[in-house]
């Protein structure tokens, strides 16, 4: 009897476990780009691009593989719009009474499979190094549940940078010497870049036409649509960027939207690049005496640490995660998200950089577009909305618990010890944005004070209650009670003023 195998755009590898699962010689694959999937959130017209391109791509490598593919595209007529459509859509044309599905990575997919009439039976997505079952393991009985010791444990499971049963150079983590400032000049090109070629330029014309309207521009793309241009792009990283990724990983820098980062994640989130296979290459460099151990590290913590413990944080609270909001924000997210004017440097060249490219690295995102969303007091799933849309690499697995934990503190700690809030100074400290920025990042009242300032202090002010007795902030409540009275008045009606004036829609 014919079954039909779904491969959904983030799944492509001949790996993925419903492929496994399946006959090729009886068996038929199915492949769809179809409006829900683009539309759900008005996602970035990069990441249709890719996603449409890999997916084109995949259909005709498994096609010269001897697989019959029954691949729908975005213009074809008869394309129903969604994924359950087409697979009832194929069922009835090819009378197959089940389907062969890896699960996908969005509680919301999985349900509509769960829902499809026709039966849908879902394997376990194993490209991931920790199962659902290993990480509620792991989970069950702990007071607190901390990326660090979960991240210790896949280094002791997968032997990555271990060295007779201890971490190489006698320490977990060497985050500390991954937080230099930008340097002067930069000297690395970036990620490898790829011409489009026949089947990619098709695609970008498709979406400029149907998706114009959504955040983002298509501009010069770039990005590897198989799995021999992700190969290629990651052994250019691990040769070219890799020695000095880790020093400045959380840098940020005017004109530099790549520093030394490896814009990996897009390929490896998509099934294009095994993480397994990445972070042996970087293992290796470090190996070889090509690549810094704190370089290495940096990486593979990325990788088994915080991509996979993310993961089954998402997993394991569940749908109703995305929803918790337990500081009770409620602000509408302002227009200079979708990139209306701001005179803020730092979160302009933020929000620019995500327009053009698709892409911010992880402290643009967490202490810039991230921070600022907290500090105002934004409604969280409007932030994980925005984070949805904008980025190449996302997906619901990947960002609720970036977002409404780690960066919005909305599941009340459970990934974050504490917010990740900060003034101006961190982003002065860590970037050279502010020394072309409107406002004087050390200035806490007035007309030109960085709004992060005044910010800062109403956030912790509002939220006293809950974050004076965490061990961490309570440095925080002694400086802001030594100000005097007055200087406490100046600074919180200065927050009051920068709210009031994103509520009226003016520029901030």
């Amino acid at each position: 009897m014919v079954r039909l195998v779904l491969v959904l755009g983030d799944q492509l590898t001949e790996d993925i476990h419903a492929l496994r699962e399946a006959d090729k010689s009886t068996d038929v694959v199915v492949m769809a780009e179809v409006m829900d999937e683009a539309t759900y959130v008005p996602h970035h017209p990069r990441k249709i691009a890719f996603l449409f391109a890999a997916m084109r791509k995949f259909a005709a490598r498994l096609e010269g593989d001897g697989w019959t593919v029954a691949y729908t595209k975005l213009t074809d007529n008869d394309n129903s719009g969604s994924i359950p459509g087409e697979l009832m859509r194929r069922a009835e044309e090819h009378g197959a009474g089940e389907v062969l599905a890896t699960e996908p990575g969005e509680f919301r997919l999985i349900a509509a499979l769960e829902e499809c009439p026709v039966p849908v039976h879902q394997f376990g997505d194993d490209r991931f190094l920790c199962s659902h079952a290993e990480f509620e393991d792991w989970a069950k009985g702990r007071k607190s549940l901390r990326m660090e010791y979960f991240y210790r444990q896949m280094r002791e499971r997968t032997g990555l940078l271990m060295q007779d049963g201890k971490p190489a150079g006698g320490a977990w983590n060497y985050d500390k010497e991954n937080r230099k400032p930008p340097p002067d000049a930069v000297g690395f090109g970036g990620p490898m870049r790829f011409t489009p070629d026949e089947t990619v330029q098709e695609v970008l014309d498709l979406v400029a036409d149907r998706f114009g309207d959504h955040f983002g521009e298509i501009g010069d793309f770039w990005f590897a649509t198989d799995t021999g241009q992700a190969r290629r792009a990651l052994a250019h990283w691990v040769t070219h960027g890799l020695p000095r990724f880790g020093d400045f990983q959380d840098a940020m820098k005017e004109g530099e939207p790549f520093l030394w980062h490896s814009i990996l994640s897009l390929y490896m989130n998509a099934g294009l690049l095994d993480p397994r296979e990445a972070c042996a290459a970087v293992e290796e460099a470090w190996k070889a005496g090509d690549a810094p151990l704190n370089c290495a590290e940096g990486f593979i913590r990325q990788i088994i640490g915080w991509r996979e413990y993310i993961r089954g944080i998402y997993f394991l609270q569940g749908p109703d995660y995305a929803t918790r909001n337990i500081l009770r924000h409620t602000r509408d997210l302002p227009p200079l998200y979708w990139g209306a004017e701001t005179r803020m440097a730092c979160v302009g060249a933020a929000i620019a950089q995500t327009r053009d490219e698709g892409y911010a690295h992880h402290i643009q995102r967490l202490m810039i577009t991230g921070n600022f969303a907290l500090l105002i007091g934004a409604e969280p799933s409007q932030v994980q909305d925005w984070y949805m849309a904008s980025y190449v690499d996302a997906y619901e697995w990947v960002m609720t618990a970036n977002v409404i934990g780690m960066s919005q503190f909305a599941d009340g700690g459970l990934v974050a010890s504490k917010p990740y809030v900060s003034s101006g100074s961190y982003i002065d400290r860590m970037s050279d944005y502010c020394a072309g920025c409107d406002y004087d990042v050390k200035e806490r009242t007035g007309e030109g004070a960085c709004p992060f300032n005044p910010l800062y202090w109403h956030f912790l002010n509002r939220h006293r209650d809950r974050f004076e007795g965490n061990h961490r902030m309570g440095r925080l409540y002694s400086n802001w009670d030594r100000m005097d009275e007055e200087r406490r008045t100046a600074i919180l009606k200065a927050g009051d003023e920068v709210l009031d004036r994103l509520d009226r829609g003016e520029t901030v």
